[in-house]
């Protein structure tokens, strides 16, 4: 967990006596992450590759569970855990680490938890991971669809049966959409006042049909990066993209990568783009789902577009400065560390500085320096 963050609830001002316990409720894979760094190179076949650190957290949907969680919202996972001791670590880690509300969540006699490995090395990193989908308890509802169960692109398995009956009331849901499969708890979420995110993974299919995304239709926001956007709406160009699925859903996000986003608001029919801090990324695992999870604070927060667009990109960019997913997933302590020290550099343009003035409002007048003492896993971690 981020040390000493700062007791910031961004929904402070907007919270009334009838309004959920839940902020935000999300289901998924949960996997044990096993994390090795201080590669020099990509493994070689035949050959051993010694790391100079390792280390282990909850993965695959933990990683935005944790990243919501730090950053103030009241968040529930509805995941299952193995009853190994991977499964039990990971529970603790999240509940007792995190503050995240488990009461949706199950243990599953017999199953093994899904496992990654995770090599990071030249700022990018390599994965392989292993387990088999969970089953859902019994009389709960399963995805509806043909499609066949696809791999995640960030190394998560295909999610497990959506087992939650009834998910609790909540001012907003995270959906992973997949062609061709539909997951009763959204439509429920939604009709229950929730405003639903969405991302999807890569069409296996080669089909890139936004009819085949039944969930769509229950969506506040649909946040796909670059290449999917443009295959999805047959456009070659990410800012047309946008303005397309904006007439689909409420709101279009489109990741950018190096250079920033691009929003647009199909209500209003403003659009926001906001560049890419530069950084030095160690390990872009996670990434994006913190920059979902900055996207659904601001929103929830009702920031305007441009500044819930540049908070996102806040976070992502400071996550991969970091190794690990849910590890690497910044609090307010990061920000408010971040927000001090680059307005003491003197190469900074001010009208750069300019777009992020609206953390003054937010973070404390007096914060620790950066760099901070980041969380760590739990088997001895060196760099």
């Amino acid at each position: 967990m981020s040390t000493d963050t700062p007791g910031i609830d961004p929904l402070q001002a907007l919270r009334a006596p009838r309004d959920p316990a839940c902020d935000v409720f999300l289901t998924g894979p949960v996997f044990l992450d096993i994390i090795f760094t201080g590669l020099d190179s990509a493994p070689v076949r035949g050959t051993e590759s010694w790391a100079r650190g390792m280390g282990s957290s909850p993965g695959g949907v933990a990683n935005m569970a944790t990243a919501l969680a730090r950053l103030g919202l009241r968040t529930s996972l509805a995941a299952a855990f193995g009853d190994d001791h991977y499964g039990e670590y990971c529970w603790d880690a999240l509940e007792q680490g995190e503050g995240i509300d488990l009461s949706m969540s199950h243990t599953v006699p017999g199953w093994h938890s899904p496992v990654t490995v995770s090599m990071a090395y030249e700022g990018e990193r390599t994965m392989v991971s292993h387990g088999h989908e969970a089953p859902a308890p019994a009389g709960a509802p399963v995805s509806t669809g043909t499609a066949a169960p696809t791999a995640a692109p960030t190394g998560a398995a295909a999610p497990a049966p959506a087992f939650p009956r009834c998910p609790p009331r909540a001012r907003a849901a995270i959906a992973s959409l997949a062609p061709g499969r539909s997951e009763p708890w959204v439509a429920t979420a939604a009709r229950n006042g929730a405003m639903v995110f969405a991302d999807v993974g890569w069409d296996e299919t080669g089909r890139w049909d936004l009819d085949a995304l039944p969930d769509l239709a229950h969506c506040e926001a649909f946040l796909p990066n670059a290449e999917e956007a443009m295959r999805y709406t047959r456009t070659d160009c990410p800012r047309a993209a946008a303005h397309a699925l904006a007439e689909r859903v409420p709101l279009a996000v489109v990741t950018l990568g190096a250079e920033g986003a691009y929003a647009v608001d199909g209500r209003t029919g403003v659009a926001a783009a906001v560049p890419a801090i530069e950084v030095e990324a160690l390990d872009p695992t996670g990434a994006g789902d913190v920059f979902v999870a900055g996207f659904v604070t601001g929103t929830l927060a009702d920031w305007p577009l441009a500044d819930r667009l540049a908070f996102a990109g806040l976070t992502a960019a400071l996550s991969v400065q970091e190794f690990g997913g849910s590890l690497s997933a910044p609090g307010w302590a990061e920000v408010a560390a971040w927000w001090q020290l680059i307005r003491t550099c003197a190469s900074q343009d001010p009208a750069a500085l300019e777009r992020y003035a609206f953390l003054d409002d937010l973070l404390p007048t007096t914060a620790r320096a950066w760099p901070l003492r980041r969380a760590v896993p739990t088997i001895g971690f060196r760099q």
